[in-house]
């Protein structure tokens, strides 16, 4: 029950005249509405408390399992329909329903996901097949904790679930040192091919019209192997299985026209041992393919993409030191810009590595588990996401929290899935994107949305394809000093995903801010690397190398350092072994006093949040190499289930999360937590 209106449970049915519930068949293709409170409701009410119904009210299912709203539905002719409900699920949990039409099981388990409030409303639709004349259409309360509140029925055209056929054989003609020409077989598809994607391995190059069956591809690289292949889509977003591949190779370049050289190099962020660096992009007669960070000849930093990022993390750099750089940039023949006006700056005091946790405060209350943290690039503010609700708040130093919006196309599994990590570009400040990870009704995803200070907008989906399941979805996001993006996703509780490198589940995906495989990916894929159980920990050290924690699963959780190309082990190792292959981690705890989530990296030392452990762990990095120092244990037990872990910009700082309300917390929604740990 979900409303303060009391009325007694097992109502039985509320009694409504058959005339009032039957209505003329509307005309073949129109779509007719059926207010849910003029049906028959079993174990349930017709309220008004929220708003944003359409009719009288809508009616709220009691918590428990067989209550049902029936609508009587006419059709003027047999076939098939879509039935449209319209509902809100105010809880952080499914509350799915069983479809019958005239007492037979037209949809099972059919789910209702969380929109995010009572007064939200969002639709879910099903085919059925409808008899001429009168059906009865119900729809029944499987769990619990009942139904959603249901709206309105509105039955119409069915919803297009067809893919389209496979596309034919591709073929290459026209082939240049930048540009060739593809051809394929058309596709078909019950309702028409809207478009086709024009794929490099998983990586999508272009898109073509429906209506054609060639594509000319600009831009690309001079003497370089391109394996394309052809899917197609119709208007429902039904995608159909790739083609065969294409291997083409472009001829070798002979373009001598050097690029312009980058104008407006500037500087941020200067630490101890990193700066950032941003610029104004060169132009160039085909491409610029590559910037380079240099001070002389020494080459600090190089970018590549197509085209590829106006800004970098310069890493590696002497504490207390005097720099001057300059940018250049490069295309595909290899022709060098001159070099853009030079940057000097010195970089922050040296500091000792390591330091303590010394004092814990909290900033914020309120919560539901806050799943991702990432911090705005002026540092005093961060943006936070709710799993379950699937909001996203900004949080001020201060702990002022203020819901800038929410992700649309979030879903969750009852589980681990949801709205989890976010990262903001590091070029928000002219770009104002921010990325989101999040369970949809297909699958895991990375979308982008602008955020202009002040509230979400404009969502693109970067990345598809990654399986989903109750557990094992991974989540995190991260920017590296490289400027490209890194996610985690885990196996979706199948091990055999982690060693399928065509999967992109139990991996860790790196890309580019358009979702594209980033360059010098070890299989020119997104997968970065493979063998993961359920990664939820990224963090970058002083040199730049990526730190991932992840949780086992009844033995041993990981603490790993990740190179491309890298296998570390899942499902044939837990924990350390001697498999040749696998790459082993650098530190391992039992399940019992981990379950790892996010980490965070201080003055060379890493900070894990612990969920099942219930505490914070401090592990050392020795110095510049690849081993850490003995683990230390904080805050067993004081605090709950800890979540995330984030380094506060400029200060020897983290802010910490609980995740105390989520299934295995079972503590109230509300009652997570945000503080902040000093270190010194």
């Amino acid at each position: 029950m979900r409303t303060p209106h009391p009325w007694p449970r097992g109502l039985g049915c509320v009694a409504v005249t058959l005339a009032a519930l039957l209505v003329a068949a509307p005309p073949a293709g129109a779509a007719e509405d059926y207010q849910a409170e003029d049906g028959a409701v079993s174990q349930g009410g017709v309220f008004t408390t929220y708003t944003g119904y359409t009719g009288r009210g809508y009616v709220d299912y009691l918590d428990m399992t067989g209550g049902f709203v029936q609508l009587y539905v006419t059709a003027a002719t047999a076939g098939t329909v879509g039935l449209t409900y319209r509902y809100a699920n105010g809880t952080t949990g499914d509350l799915p329903l069983d479809i019958t039409v005239n007492g037979v099981p037209a949809a099972s388990g059919v789910s209702f996901p969380p929109t995010g409030g009572w007064g939200t409303w969002q639709t879910r639709t099903v085919n059925a097949t409808l008899k001429a004349g009168t059906n009865k259409v119900r729809a029944i309360a499987t769990t619990a904790g009942g139904g959603p509140n249901l709206d309105r029925l509105t039955v119409a055209e069915p919803i297009d679930t067809q893919p389209p056929t496979t596309p034919g054989a591709p073929s290459c003609s026209g082939v240049t040192a930048n540009s060739l020409t593809l051809t394929w077989g058309a596709a078909t598809d019950d309702t028409g091919v809207v478009a086709y994607d024009i794929l490099h391995d998983a990586a999508k190059l272009a898109e073509a019209p429906g209506n054609t069956t060639s594509k000319q591809l600009t831009g690309l690289s001079p003497a370089t192997e391109y394996r394309l292949s052809v899917r197609a889509r119709d208007a429902a977003g039904n995608v159909s299985a790739r083609s065969t591949q294409a291997v083409c190779t472009t001829e070798p370049g002979s373009d001598s026209e050097p690029p312009t050289a980058p104008s407006g190099l500037a500087v941020s962020q200067v630490g101890t041992t990193s700066a950032r660096l941003s610029w104004n992009a060169s132009t160039d007669n085909v491409g610029v393919t590559a910037y380079e960070v240099r001070s002389g000849s020494n080459v600090y930093a190089t970018v590549t993409g197509a085209p590829p990022p106006t800004s970098t993390t310069v890493t590696g750099l002497a504490c207390d030191s005097p720099y001057s750089l300059t940018v250049v940039a490069r295309d595909a023949a290899q022709n060098t810009s001159p070099p853009s006006t030079g940057v000097s700056f010195r970089t922050s005091p040296c500091s000792t590595d390591g330091g303590i946790p010394s004092g814990i405060t909290t900033i914020s209350t309120g919560w539901s588990i806050p799943w991702g943290t990432a911090f705005l690039p002026d540092g005093q503010s961060a943006l936070v996401t709710e799993r379950d609700t699937f909001r996203v708040h900004k949080v001020a130093l201060d702990g002022t929290r203020t819901q800038v919006g929410t992700v649309p196309n979030a879903v969750s599994t009852g589980g681990e899935g949801g709205l989890m990590g976010v990262a903001v570009d590091p070029a928000w400040a002219t770009n104002h994107y921010v990325y989101f990870m999040h369970t949809a009704s297909e699958g895991n995803r990375i979308a982008r949305m602008t955020y202009d200070g002040t509230g979400l907008s404009t969502y693109t989906v970067l990345v598809q394809g990654i399986t989903k399941n109750t557990y094992h979805d991974g989540g995190r996001l991260a920017f590296g000093p490289d400027g490209y993006l890194y996610a985690t996703t885990g196996d979706a509780l199948n091990g055999n995903n982690a060693q399928d490198r065509n999967s992109l589940n139990g991996k860790i995906l790196r890309m580019t801010t358009s979702g594209a495989p980033a360059p010098g990916n070890p299989w020119g894929t997104l997968v970065y690397s493979m063998g993961h159980r359920n990664p939820q920990g990224l963090a970058f050290d002083r040199n730049g190398r990526l730190w991932e924690a992840e949780f086992g699963n009844n033995l041993q959780d990981e603490l790993n350092l990740i190179t491309p190309g890298a296998n570390y082990g899942w499902p044939t190792c837990e924990g350390a072994c001697d498999v040749a292959g696998m790459t082993n981690p650098k530190a391992t705890w039992p399940t019992s006093q981990a379950s790892p989530s996010g980490i965070a990296i201080v003055r060379n030392v890493i900070y894990m949040a612990a969920q099942r452990g219930e505490r914070l762990w401090r592990i050392p990095i020795n110095g510049d190499s690849d081993t850490v120092g003995t683990p230390a244990a904080y805050y067993v037990g004081t605090y709950g289930r800890l979540r995330t872990v984030t380094k506060v910009p400029g200060a020897d700082q983290l802010w910490l999360s609980t995740t105390n309300a989520d299934n295995a917390g079972r503590e109230p929604a509300g009652s997570d937590k945000i503080f902040r740990v000093t270190i010194t």
